[in-house]
């Protein structure tokens, strides 16, 4: 049987899940009567959820005489570290663009990735129903856009397709009826290439992804570069570091994909995408051969992270309430775990052994490791992001940037264009495509998306949308401009109480709400202006025998803002944490008596006066 091995890619939200449900149900994976969910590949809940592909996953389906090997990857680009790899694995990808909003910053980001490696491209333009949409705009887009990333003369030759994958429907030829995923099915099997047939060698593979089963333990998954492993083998892991001794090991579990179940097999050969158990001491990046032959392939080489945060262990007076892991034992043993798997994440110890640095690839990236982390179980306490600086070869310090890409609808767009100013971003291009939206292509720094993407919700009331990808390291452009407002910060321990909220809610919008318990030191709302300001969420009302004509008004107040870690994360200042538990999203001053932040606010002044 011929093999085909092909990654999904695009950029988020452009239809890729869908894409591959409908080729699943059209190939004959599932049975009629078979019960199957929507974006069926999106199995992590947190996927579910926000609609975001977070992990690449494999699967398969049978054309004819052959078997199609498909990796779908995310789109967002925070998980690119899941991309790259990937395609380590593949010797083609389908590149989805969708046919009104075109290519976006992570189209050019999988794509140059991909271009790089000498992968054959085919292009989908998805989402040809959707209203507005233009399929022959964003054909010549796509074919600017493999110019200008320098594709080869192969590359640029790359069929086009136009399908909708909500409707199960392609075609090559736009004057034509779309009808069903046929000319898709047929373009991969005769445009992408065959993998290596070299079965009679031997045996070599590279570990591409990891995953884990409480029976066999972690699982190296990856394409057969040479050769044949049978279950029993014995073989070698290789480091991509020469000094390194290799790992002895025995395979004990065999499996390929069909579908999406993972079936057992007894052997499998050069080309076949695998999963392999048994295994002591597998990472990603490493090489597994046989022990006669022990030849390294290259490992995964993946971009730096840009953005670091804190971990540290809940010191709070609510610590310990509800999570089941909080000692500093438990966490530094889930981070270590999730390097393992998570390429692009890095895990440094600093000088307290109660705190560690956690960088990664944005924002996105790293609340989802915290959400994940919260769910089962952990509590722990994170600061404020921070960028990560290089320095030039003068000397020079650099910071990263990022591309941004803003559709916006004309009557919002002076606002926007007025908050990027003070933010240093500099546009890059304007363009308006009609349908009543423009497209505003922005270089900024890091640090200027921080906490931006709540306020460009609000001033566009929710119709804009934004998306970023990180572009290089450029010159350090000096401090930015912070929060505009200060906090509203408990001074008292105890339960608040609607009398001292109604009070409070004049100046300020509230993250509490009556009921919830309050430490010394939490922050219970945002203040109206500059400042933070020090109040009592506790404060019950006196009760007199005199009566009064107010005395009995009923206390109307406004739903609180209720905080995400995203929108914390982005809301924060250096001298506050988020207290992450199970259950609750808080957030408190570093400092927790008002004695110790005025002393060290004092102290501050007169190191400033000083200088």
């Amino acid at each position: 049987m011929e093999i085909r091995n092909i990654a999904i890619i695009a950029h988020v939200d452009h239809g890729k899940t869908t894409l591959v449900d409908k080729m699943l149900r059209q190939s004959g994976a599932f049975r009629e009567n078979q019960v199957v969910a929507e974006r069926v590949m999106d199995s992590n809940p947190l996927e579910r959820e926000r609609g975001i592909t977070i992990l690449a996953k494999n699967t398969s389906i049978h054309w004819k005489d052959t078997k199609v090997n498909i990796v779908d990857t995310p789109g967002h680009a925070d998980f690119g570290g899941e991309v790259e790899r990937i395609l380590r694995m593949v010797d083609g990808v389908l590149l989805v663009v969708d046919a009104f909003d075109g290519p976006m910053p992570q189209t050019r980001f999988v794509l140059r990735k991909a271009l790089a490696l000498g992968r054959k491209v085919i292009v989908c333009i998805n989402k040809i129903d959707r209203p507005g949409a233009d399929p022959m705009r964003v054909h010549e887009e796509v074919l600017d856009l493999l110019i200008e990333l320098e594709a080869s003369d192969d590359q640029l030759d790359a069929p086009f397709i136009y399908a909708s994958a909500r409707e199960g429907t392609s075609t090559m030829d736009m004057a034509e009826p779309a009808k069903n995923f046929v000319p898709l099915f047929e373009t991969i099997v005769k445009h992408v290439p065959a993998p290596p047939h070299d079965a009679a060698g031997a045996f070599q593979m590279l570990i591409s992804t990891i995953d884990y089963s409480n029976y066999l333990g972690r699982m190296a998954i990856g394409r057969i570069e040479r050769g044949t492993v049978h279950v029993g083998d014995t073989v070698h892991l290789l480091a991509v570091d020469h000094e390194r001794k290799p790992i002895p090991g025995r395979v004990t579990k065999l499996y390929g994909f069909e579908g999406l179940e993972r079936v057992e097999m007894e052997q499998a050969s050069a080309g076949e995408i695998v999963a392999l158990a048994g295994l002591e001491g597998v990472e990603i990046g490493l090489t597994i051969t046989d022990p006669e032959h022990p030849d390294r392939l290259e490992g995964i080489a993946v971009e730096e992270p840009t953005i670091s945060v804190d971990f540290l262990v809940n010191n709070s007076p609510f610590a310990g309430r509800d999570g089941k892991y909080v000692t500093s034992r438990q966490i530094k043993e889930r981070l270590e775990k999730e390097l393992e798997r998570n390429v692009a994440l890095r895990v440094e110890e600093t000088e307290s052994t109660d705190t560690w640095t956690v960088s990664g690839r944005g924002e996105l990236h790293l609340s989802i490791l915290m959400e994940t982390m919260r769910r089962e179980g952990y509590e722990f306490q994170v600061s404020r992001p921070r960028v990560i600086t290089h320095f030039g070869p003068n000397g020079e310090r650099l910071e990263p940037y990022e591309e941004l890409a803003i559709d916006v609808p004309d009557e919002f767009m002076g606002t926007v264009i007025e908050k990027l100013g003070p933010r240093k971003a500099e546009m890059l291009e304007m363009k308006n495509p009609g349908q009543g939206l423009v497209r505003l292509l922005y270089k900024i720094p890091a640090r200027g998306l921080f906490g931006f993407r709540s306020e460009f919700l609000t001033d566009t009331r929710g119709t804009g949308i934004m998306h970023h990808r990180f572009l290089e390291y450029g010159p350090w452009v000096g401090a930015l401009s912070g929060r505009s407002r200060g906090v509203l910060i408990s001074m008292e321990h105890g339960t608040i109480v609607a009398f001292a909220l109604g009070n409070l809610q004049d100046r300020s919008t509230l993250f509490v709400a009556p009921g919830d318990d309050v430490y010394e030191g939490m922050v219970v709302g945002e203040n109206s202006r500059p400042g933070d300001m020090d109040v009592n969420p506790t404060k019950e009302k006196k009760l007199t025998n005199m009566r009064s004509k107010s005395a009995d008004d009923a206390i109307n107040l406004e739903p609180p803002r209720v905080l995400t870690l995203e929108g914390a994360l982005e809301y924060i200042e250096d001298d506050e944490l988020i207290e992450v538990t199970p259950t609750s999203i808080r957030l408190r001053k570093r400092m927790l008596l008002a004695s110790d932040r005025k002393r060290t606010s004092r102290e501050a002044k007169r190191e400033r006066a000083s200088s």
